[in-house]
């Protein structure tokens, strides 16, 4: 490796990790019609207080139909502090 092409190597890298951790935070949102567009295999947090004490709404899109994504609802375990 060239003195000039480690620097690259380095930016190039840590720009992949940002999108990466981009990619891996999910949303949340306050109402599940705050949701606009949801694509396959995408999930979606909703905090709107349906589910029990410590758990929230998880919005997902489950499979392609004629009329678009289906979404699947429910309730999970949520992570972290609130």
């Amino acid at each position: 490796m060239t003195a000039t092409s480690f620097p690259r190597a380095l930016l190039l890298a840590a720009i992949a990790s940002v999108a990466l951790i981009g990619a891996a935070r999910a949303d949340i949102v306050g109402r599940e019609s705050d949701i606009t567009e949801l694509r396959l295999g995408q999930k979606i947090y909703v905090d709107d207080g349906s589910c029990p004490a410590g758990q929230i709404k998880e919005v997902s899109g489950m499979r392609l139909t004629a009329a678009g994504v289906e979404r699947s609802k429910k309730c999970v375990d949520r992570k972290g502090k609130r």
